[in-house]
């Protein structure tokens, strides 16, 4: 549920008290860990932290005016969450968080990156402040810079497989006999009849 707060303050005092306090334990945990690269702002209607242009002016790849998330808070309409954008990008940081959040004997509601939760004792808190700790935003940088091209790879390669199917259907319709028209099995040209040669006696 998007807010159109324009500060984070202004976003905080929106809230229902209860979720106003867990999302503010929540936010001092990350300040707290947070790599001083990043900057805490509004960022698509939701609480932001995310590498500013002036460390990374290529900005997010879906829209280059906006900053590179990096995690961001948000209070949704049946449950607040907590989206981790390196966890997205990187199968052994995931790995790792996963494990590391099981440990702690806390159920995990999660979906690719978003952490759904409805009351701040849902969160493995000391996890979440090792996984922003252990990523200080050029470390981000390089793991989004390397899933980008995988993903973009990996778009290539599906859109090459897809026009190599479509060419070799497009070949063998072409190749098979048209509906309802059978095809003609090739005969034999007649041989002409030689002429019988009679000797006369004589």
């Amino acid at each position: 549920m998007q807010s159109k707060a324009s500060t984070v303050d202004a976003y905080l005092k929106e809230l229902p008290e209860d979720r106003r306090r867990a999302l503010s334990v929540v936010r001092e945990v990350i300040l707290k860990n947070l790599d001083g690269d990043y900057e805490e702002g509004m960022q698509y209607g939701m609480i932001g932290y995310y590498v500013p242009h002036r460390l990374y002016p290529a900005g997010y790849h879906c829209d280059p005016k906006q900053p590179l998330p990096f995690a961001c808070l948000a209070s949704q309409k049946n449950y607040m969450s907590l989206y981790g954008m390196c966890l997205y990008g990187s199968t052994e940081q995931m790995q790792k968080f996963e494990k590391a959040w099981a440990k702690t004997g806390k159920k995990l509601d999660m979906g690719k990156s978003c952490i759904r939760f409805k009351k701040v004792d849902d969160l493995a808190l000391e996890v979440i402040a090792e996984t922003i700790r252990t990523m200080p935003a050029r470390k981000y940088i390089e793991i989004y810079e390397t899933s980008i091209k995988t993903n973009r790879t990996d778009a290539a390669r599906r859109k090459n497989a897809r026009a190599s199917a479509k060419l070799k259907a497009v070949k063998s319709k072409k190749a098979a006999p048209k509906k309802g028209i059978k095809a003609k099995a090739s005969k034999p040209k007649p041989r002409k009849p030689t002429k019988k040669v009679v000797s006369r006696s004589r």
